[in-house]
């Protein structure tokens, strides 16, 4: 039996855990550095006691920006192999998180399965999954059935919950005094407006708040504090819905601390780039610097088929501003549940604007391999560059579907190329390109 309930707790109490002493390795940070960081909350470590495949990520203030992967299944999508090959891209590509995002029938197989598995932290959204566990309509839902499925949760291994428990009274009558182009585009966030509309009770997740704290203690499960209501195109970007949830999720967030309950606050959303950095701003200093998890920011409403640049974009602004946690988006976002390509290609996006944030941030050997690959590319070495390439299949199946006469270029510059001949006249050579050498 382990002396503290919550890595936070273990904090508090001057204790470095072993999760601790891994994220400080992998992370190139003194433990006793960490420790004070997860005490103060602007680090979380999300390690449900029941996950034991997990390999422990540090989430906040010094530490790499991690990416997320959101899975699940769906009413209209309900093959579990095709999920389970999206979770092996996951792992493949390093993703530190997944979400299971299922909605639909008795979604623990999958769950449970995932968290045997998986590595990766694993989240969940509770409010999803109420409607299909307890098979009842919205309107029949009571708040302690709510409770019953975070339980369930808990028990089962998941690391972090989406709780959106800042939309409450307070919140919806900024949001509906004001007005919107898009409303509420949060899943979770619109089941919870229209139950408090079709009930006339207080948000469940709030008005019981103390209750789920206790739960998510029991079993060392972070609350990711859920952005109800985020923008969800570019015009409704910080307007006084969100802003008035914000204020909420901030005094949440410090009572959360108080019960030594780990935090992750959720953020926007759609937005353009000129107004990302005062948003990433105005999180950390209104949630006390808890570390910032957000989807996106998408900073163009335009390009569907294409968001995962559009997010890629957001994201890398985001993290070189402050935030620490990237949900990825894939080229289906807005039309369709993502295929295994679709999958791809949002964790690559987000995973080069995660790593180019790092690098603008500083954070120790974020620019390792990009000077590995300099060397490579000095010296057109093909076969170390691959090596070093975050995809080497698909950076050799390009080189090699145009294959270069010589190897020591690509098909693109040929002999041209400027580094070959930079390196011919610093080695002392002639440059020729009218007779064969």
């Amino acid at each position: 039996m382990r002396e503290y309930a919550t890595q936070m707790e273990a904090a508090k109490k001057g204790i470095i855990t072993p999760e601790m002493k891994i994220v400080a390795e992998k992370e190139y940070i003194d433990p006793e550095e960490l420790r004070a960081l997860v005490a103060k909350g602007e680090v979380a470590i999300p390690c449900n006691i029941n996950h034991k495949a997990i390999s422990p990520e540090g989430i906040g203030t010094r530490m790499r920006t991690k990416i997320n992967v959101n899975l699940g299944i769906s009413g209209d999508a309900k093959d579990y192999e095709k999920e389970m090959q999206k979770v092996e891209l996951a792992h493949k590509f390093g993703a530190e998180a997944i979400m299971d995002l299922s909605n639909y029938g008795k979604t623990n197989t999958f769950r449970r399965e995932l968290i045997a598995k998986s590595p990766a932290m694993i989240g969940t959204v509770p409010m999803y999954d109420a409607i299909g566990y307890l098979e009842k309509d919205l309107l029949e839902i009571t708040a302690e059935d709510f409770l019953k499925v975070v339980r369930a949760h808990a028990e089962e291994g998941v690391d972090f919950m989406t709780i959106h428990a800042g939309i409450n009274r307070r919140a919806v009558e900024a949001f509906m005094r004001e007005g919107r182009k898009m409303n509420i585009v949060s899943r979770g966030g619109s089941l919870l407006f229209a139950w408090m509309m079709m009930t006339g009770n207080e948000n469940p997740f709030y008005e019981h708040y103390d209750e789920v704290l206790e739960i998510l203690r029991e079993f060392d499960c972070t609350i990711s504090l859920g952005d109800a209501l985020r923008p969800g195109c570019i015009d409704d970007a910080t307007d006084a819905g969100q802003i008035a949830e914000l204020i909420e999720l901030g005094h949440l967030t410090q009572r959360a601390w108080e019960k030594d309950v780990q935090v992750m606050v959720e953020g926007p959303g759609h937005m353009a780039m000129n107004e990302i950095e005062a948003n990433m701003r105005l999180q950390k200093r209104i949630c006390h610097n808890a570390p910032f998890y957000v989807l996106g920011p998408v900073v163009t409403d335009i390009f569907p088929g294409y968001d995962h640049i559009t997010t890629a974009i957001g994201g890398a602004i985001a993290a070189s501003s402050g935030a620490d946690f990237l949900c990825y988006v894939t080229p289906a976002e807005h039309l369709r549940l993502p295929d295994v390509n679709d999958v791809k290609e949002g964790i690559i996006a987000s995973k080069i604007a995660a790593h180019a944030a790092d690098i603008a941030k500083g954070v120790p050997h974020a620019r390792d391999k990009d000077n590995a690959m300099a060397e490579a590319r000095h010296k057109v070495e093909w076969e170390e560059m691959f090596k070093i390439a975050f995809d080497p299949e698909k950076a050799r199946e390009y080189f090699e579907s145009t294959p270069p006469a010589d190897r020591h270029t690509c098909s693109m510059c040929g002999k041209m190329c400027a580094v070959r001949t930079t390196n011919m006249i610093l080695e002392g050579k002639t440059v020729e390109f009218c007779s064969e050498k």
